[in-house]
């Protein structure tokens, strides 16, 4: 922090940390659970620290962390404070420190690099025989193939199955090959007319359905059109009324701020609000580079750390935080009484 100051210890160059941070807070008029808020601590360890008590932080590193925060959230220089905490309590923290063991791994051995290298050899070879058996099972006997000489099987028009012979003479006219009789003629005659008049049904039937669904596409198109109208008309419709809402919202009064608090943190402080229901609207420690706006009902109670690197802005006006300041840089006042 830019303005920071030593605290007030009554010329006693031998206080303890814990006093001189408990010293400057009840200077500040501050309170153990207000600090705690702000440091994100427990009251418990805020007040271990200001009674140089450190059970609640064993680790010696936290410690001088936690009193490096503890005097940069009151505004004062945290060498004196980390100066007195060295001198008393030092020697604890070197006994503390202990040495980090040290691994080192060592690279595998000759021998187990020339075993693994031949164990993935071995590997390889299995996969490769195993690739090789089974492409030669791929080559099994070819299905067999009907020879002259076997009889052949025919289905006669009437459903019955017959036998018949190959031929083996030189003419293709075997002795036992006798020609068709004229009742099986007149048969396979019958049926075959059978057979063409109930073709001729079937595509009467066929035509007939596709007529059918010729329809019903056409329906259905006319239908498709009909939905595409309509739901392009609701779109136009929903794209008017959306233009007239922002036309509306863009002619609207704009809010009034009345109640509204903007600041601007250009260095560290802790901030605390209250509005006019008592009720803590805004606290913590704020980081330099931050912003914060904060809504309430006025009047505003505000009590701003290191009020000199903090800019206000109330009701589109500045507030001058420098001329409410007190000496030790923090401003407490009211706005809008």
């Amino acid at each position: 922090m830019s303005d920071t100051h030593e605290p007030d210890l009554h010329a006693d160059a031998t206080a303890s940390p814990g006093e001189q941070l408990r010293l400057e807070r009840e200077n500040q008029g501050l309170s153990v659970s207000e600090v705690a808020g702000a440091l994100n601590l427990r009251p418990a360890v805020v007040r271990g620290l200001e009674e140089d008590s450190y059970e609640e932080v064993p680790i010696a590193t936290y410690r001088r962390g936690y009193l490096r925060a503890y005097a940069h959230l009151l505004g004062i220089d945290d060498a004196p404070v980390l100066a007195a905490y060295h001198a008393r309590f030092g020697s604890q923290d070197a006994a503390q420190r202990k040495v980090t063991p040290v691994q080192i791994s060592k690279p595998p051995s000759r021998l187990g690099a020339w075993l693994f290298r031949l164990v993935s050899l071995l590997v390889l070879a299995g996969l490769i025989g195993l690739t090789l058996m089974w492409w030669q099972s791929r080559g099994g006997g070819e299905p067999p193939s009907i020879g002259e000489s076997d009889p052949v099987s025919v289905d006669r028009l009437d459903g019955s199955a017959s036998v018949t012979e190959p031929d083996t003479s030189a003419d293709g006219t075997g002795p036992d090959s006798l020609p068709p009789l004229p009742e099986e003629v007149a048969e396979a005659e019958s049926t075959a007319q059978a057979l063409g008049e109930e073709t001729d049904d079937s595509l009467a039937d066929d035509a007939s359905v596709d007529a059918e669904l010729a329809a019903s596409v056409d329906a259905s198109d006319a239908a498709r059109e009909e939905q595409d109208s309509e739901a392009a008309a609701d779109e136009e419709q929903q794209q008017t009324t959306a233009e007239a809402e922002q036309a509306d919202a863009a002619t609207a009064e704009p809010q009034d701020d009345t109640g509204r608090l903007a600041f601007t943190f250009n260095e560290q402080s802790w901030t605390e609000v209250f509005d006019a229901n008592n009720q803590r609207v805004f606290v913590g420690l704020q980081e330099p580079g931050t912003t914060a706006s904060v809504e309430g009902e006025p009047p505003f109670r505000l009590t701003v750390g290191n009020a000199t690197g903090v800019e206000l802005v109330w009701q589109g006006e500045p507030v001058d935080l420098v001329e409410r300041a007190g000496a030790n840089n923090v401003a407490r006042f009211t706005l809008g009484e």
